[in-house]
C-alpha cells in the first residue's frame, strides 16, 4: 500500500513541475483563435528581432555609444559615395547638411524653411527628432547593405551627421545616456505640428483634418491631365523613366528617350500612349555570363551595383557600358575589373569613391567578365 502511495505522490510532483513548461510551449505553438490550425503565436525572441523601432521618447533605443571621430571613418567608407564627403550630396540625393544656424538651435525652428528664396531643403532642416535620424540610419543604411551597421556605427554616424550641422562638437560621443539632451539641440525640434489634425491622439482635439476627399461614384471624369513636365536638361538624365516605373498605380514615367511635347495638349494626348507602349514592351532578356549561366544584370541588382551605375547612363558612377568601352581589348580586363569591384576606390572616374564590395569572388568575376565582354544585354 505504501509503494502505491509513493508512486501517486511522485506523479503529482512531476506534473506540478512540468505543467508550466508544457503550458508555455503550448502558448508558443498554439494556433491563433481566429484561424484554427494555421500558424502559431510568435515567440518573445521573434518579436524582439522584429520590433526594432526607436520612438521619439527613445523607447527601443539600444544601449551603446559612438564618437564623431568614429562616425567620420564610417561615413567616408560607407556613406560619402552617396551623400558626399561633407553631406552636400551629389547628383541623386538631397543634401543632408546645410541651411541651419545657431539661432535655429536656440529656437528649435529652422527659419529658412519659410524662406522662399533659399534653394534647398536639407535633412537637418526638416527632421524634428534625432530618434528619426538614428532609426532610419539603422534600418536603411548603407543603401547597398541595409541593417549592416553595428550599434556603435549607427551612434557614430548619427553623431557625425549632427557634427556636420554644427549641433554637437568635434569631440562629442553620442550615447543612449545623452541622446535626450541632444534632442534639445535639434534645429527643427519645434517644427512638427498637429494643427492639421491628422495625428491620432488627444492633442489633435476635435479639429477636422485639413484634407477631405469625396470618392467619385458616378459619371467620373477619365480625361488624363498632366500637371507638370520635365525640363529639357533633365530628360533621360538617368535613363528612360517609362521603363523604370511600375505599370500599376497613378504615376507613370514619361518616355524620356523622345523629345518633349511641344504643348501641354500634346503631352496629354501622348502620355496615355507612353503608358501603353511601356506595358506592351517585352522585358529585355539579360545576358548570361560565360560560366555557370549566371545572369550578370541580376548580380548587379542583388549586390546594389545598379544603385550607382546605369547600363548606358551615369548615376553616381559611370554606366556599365562606359566601363566596358574603357577596358575593351585589355588583356587583363577580367582580373583588373574583378579586383576593382572587390576593393573599391576612387580617382579613375571622379572624386566620388566606390566602397569595397562584399560580393563573392565568383560573383565579382562574373560581373567583370560581362563588362570585359562589352556589357551586352
Amino acid at each position: 500500500m505504501s509503494s502505491w502511495r509513493e508512486v501517486l505522490i511522485a506523479a503529482v510532483l512531476l506534473t506540478s513541475f512540468t505543467a508550466p513548461v508544457l503550458s508555455q510551449q503550448a502558448r508558443q505553438t498554439a494556433p491563433a483563435a481566429a484561424y484554427p490550425g494555421v500558424g502559431r503565436a510568435a515567440t518573445a525572441r521573434e518579436l524582439a528581432a522584429w520590433d526594432i523601432d526607436v520612438r521619439p521618447d527613445f523607447k527601443g533605443l539600444p544601449k551603446g555609444a559612438g564618437s564623431v571621430a568614429k562616425g567620420q571613418d564610417v561615413w567616408e567608407g560607407k556613406c560619402a559615395s552617396c551623400h558626399g564627403i561633407f553631406g552636400e550630396a551629389n547628383n541623386v540625393f538631397n543634401p543632408m547638411v546645410g541651411g541651419t544656424t545657431k539661432d535655429d538651435i536656440k529656437t528649435g525652428r529652422v527659419a529658412r524653411l519659410t524662406d522662399t528664396g533659399f534653394p534647398a531643403r536639407t535633412t537637418l532642416m526638416k527632421v524634428s527628432s534625432v530618434s528619426t535620424l538614428w532609426d532610419y540610419i539603422r534600418r536603411a543604411m548603407p543603401w547597398n547593405a541595409p541593417k549592416s551597421l553595428s550599434t556603435e556605427e549607427v551612434y557614430a554616424v548619427t553623431a557625425y551627421t549632427l557634427n556636420m550641422g554644427g549641433i554637437v562638437p568635434d569631440d562629442f560621443t553620442l550615447s543612449d545616456k545623452n541622446i535626450a539632451d541632444v534632442q534639445k539641440l535639434m534645429p527643427n525640434r519645434n517644427g512638427m505640428t498637429t494643427e492639421h489634425a491628422l495625428w491620432p491622439g488627444p492633442e489633435s482635439g476635435k479639429r477636422k483634418p485639413d484634407v477631405k476627399a469625396n470618392a467619385c461614384m458616378r459619371d467620373c471624369p477619365t480625361e488624363l491631365k498632366v500637371a507638370s513636365l520635365l525640363p529639357d536638361f533633365a530628360r533621360n538624365a538617368h535613363g528612360n523613366l517609362a521603363q523604370q516605373n511600375r505599370l500599376v498605380g497613378s504615376q507613370h514615367g514619361a518616355d524620356t528617350t523622345k523629345p518633349p511635347p511641344a504643348t501641354l495638349q500634346s503631352a496629354v494626348a501622348t502620355s496615355a500612349a507612353v503608358v501603353a507602349d511601356a506595358a506592351a514592351a517585352p522585358a529585355p532578356v539579360p545576358a548570361k555570363a560565360a560560366t555557370g549561366g549566371v545572369d550578370p544584370l541580376a548580380l548587379t541588382q542583388k549586390n546594389g551595383c545598379a544603385a550607382c551605375h546605369g547600363l548606358d547612363s551615369k548615376i553616381l558612377g559611370p554606366g556599365f557600358r562606359e566601363v566596358a568601352k574603357k577596358y575593351e581589348g585589355r588583356a587583363d580586363a577580367v582580373d583588373y575589373l574583378r579586383s576593382r569591384i572587390k576593393a573599391g576606390g576612387s580617382g579613375v572616374w571622379g572624386a566620388i569613391p566606390m566602397p569595397a564590395q562584399t560580393l563573392s569572388d565568383d560573383e565579382a568575376k562574373a560581373i567583370a567578365r560581362w563588362l570585359a565582354g562589352g556589357a551586352r544585354k
